[in-house]
């Protein structure tokens, strides 16, 4: 299946959309509604990853396939370790089989787990039975992916000596150990994150509560991408605070220096998108280390705008559902963008003078890679000129309204 996407007249009339409930704090919240059976959420993501970390967890015994998932592999990993008498062999996509999960193994294993490699030594799938834990401390290396440590700190909550980690070297991703810490504390938990050092204690009594899920900000990001590309259209997204536990919460100061205004709405906890006539920069450098996941959307904005950028901090993005390094530089590449990838860091040069003129000629086939991110990213691209999507559902892993929203947004949408 293929999307062809170009840009249709619309009104200037401000839309309000509804985006799907954060995906990183409904997975967090499923791991501790399975522990904990006192909490009720709302509000849950509608993404294939929470539907497929939900189903997971009503499983104790069989095969667990997790597809593309790869939050859900690693919670699971964890949860399953963790939860006496579960036999289970975790599994999923192809890809799924090639992303690296050693690390995390090697810490549960210290902790006392029966977990063993079913095909290659540190890559699922994996077989797990699941044990009560006594060991309390654990050491776990912190700059690959702070989803290891956030499954580590979700099992604490229910072990009954608590835990101890100790992290290893530079923490990626802290805003979002920082989100699991938060929720741990508010269903009770006593927790500590200082020095390198997380220390969580098993809560005497969780009290029966209702926590309501935020809204997605790493889905906001394609909204905040369609206003800096736009003519000076403007979108209301609802359910986001200002004080959010999400770390793309950041995209609201990035995206001011893209031409984008946030105005946050205290009373309906909305957010409005509006188009400033500021001038824009040539360039822009930012340390995404804290916020990988909008690195694709800004890259793609930067080169509908003609901004040169440099982006640092990026090296988990070469072990997500694709390398998304390489993608973003072959897709942009294709578009007549000049991008220079490390390990860690993607350059796009300045553009003397912006001509889509080619890409238009060509009908430029933007492949997604089995990646949510590189269909939603490129997506915006289409107020400016038009282009194809290649595997577009693709975006069902996150955001499954994604092209009936964007079409409220003035992008026409046909699949063949």
């Amino acid at each position: 299946m293929i999307a062809s996407l170009k840009c249709e007249s619309t009104s200037k009339d401000t839309k309000v959309i509804q985006v799907t409930g954060s995906k990183s704090e409904s997975n967090r919240l499923l791991v501790l509604q399975a522990l904990f059976p006192e909490i009720n959420i709302e509000n849950l993501s509608e993404s294939d990853d929470t539907l497929v970390l939900k189903k997971g967890l009503k499983i104790s015994n069989g095969e667990v396939d997790v597809h593309h998932a790869g939050t859900a592999m690693r919670f699971l990993a964890a949860y399953f370790a963790a939860t006496k008498g579960t036999e289970i062999l975790l599994t999923g996509s192809t890809r799924m089989q090639q992303r690296p999960i050693k690390i995390l193994v090697d810490a549960l294993r210290s902790l006392g787990t029966s977990i063993v490699y079913d095909k290659v030594e540190g890559y699922p799938p994996l077989r797990i039975i699941g044990k009560k834990l006594n060991n309390n401390t654990v050491n776990i290396k912190a700059n690959v992916s702070s989803q290891y440590i956030s499954a580590l700190m979700l099992i604490a909550s229910s072990l009954t000596n608590g835990l101890t980690i100790h992290l290893e070297g530079e923490v990626t991703s802290v805003p979002y150990i920082k989100m699991t810490l938060s929720l741990l504390e508010r269903m009770g938990a006593v927790c500590s994150f200082s020095n390198n050092i997380i220390k969580i204690e098993r809560p005497i009594k969780v009290p029966e509560a209702t926590f309501v899920v935020e809204s997605d900000w790493s889905s906001a990001s394609y909204f905040y991408s369609m206003v800096a590309l736009s003519k000076g259209s403007s979108v209301k997204l609802a359910s986001y605070t200002e004080s959010s536990l999400q770390g793309d919460r950041a995209l609201s100061s990035i995206y001011k220096n893209l031409g984008v205004n946030t105005t946050f709405n205290v009373g309906d906890s909305s957010i409005l998108l509006s188009k400033n006539e500021e001038d824009l920069p040539s360039s822009i450098s930012l340390d995404l280390s804290d916020t990988p996941d909008i690195a694709q959307t800004i890259a793609v904005t930067c080169f509908g705008l003609g901004i040169a950028c440099e982006l640092r901090g990026l090296h988990t993005l070469k072990i997500k559902e694709t390398d998304r390094l390489t993608a973003l530089k072959t897709e942009l590449e294709k578009l007549g963008a000049d991008v220079t990838i490390t390990e860690d860091t993607l350059i796009l040069e300045l553009h003397a003078a912006l001509d889509f003129s080619e890409a238009i000629k060509r009908k430029v086939q933007i492949n997604t890679y089995q990646d949510h991110r590189m269909a939603m990213a490129f997506a915006p691209l289409a107020l400016r000129f038009p282009l194809i999507i290649n595997e577009p559902m693709v975006v069902t892993k996150s955001f499954p309204t994604f092209w009936e929203d964007i079409s409220r947004m003035g992008i026409k949408v046909d699949f063949e």
